[in-house]
């Protein structure tokens, strides 16, 4: 069955991989996405009242990477 799939064209490649994904998405239950809401919610409320500050994704990227070289190379 997968060597099936890999050998369709790209396009229906691609339109099977978001209905995949889409159908996967389909079970998430109310709770949850209300759950996500509410974080979204208290996130944003913390970045317009000062109590933390947002920083630009690549600076992000970088100290992240800093941290995992670093680790590595401790272990």
């Amino acid at each position: 069955m997968i060597s099936a799939v890999f050998s369709l064209s790209e396009s229906d490649r691609a339109f099977l991989a978001h209905e995949l994904i889409t159908s996967l998405e389909a079970g998430n239950d109310d709770d949850s996405e209300a759950a996500w809401n509410d974080e979204i919610d208290r996130r944003i409320k913390e970045i317009d009242q000062g109590h933390i500050s947002c920083q630009p994704l690549d600076e992000s990227l970088r100290a992240i990477r800093q941290r995992l070289n670093a680790h590595s190379k401790s272990s």
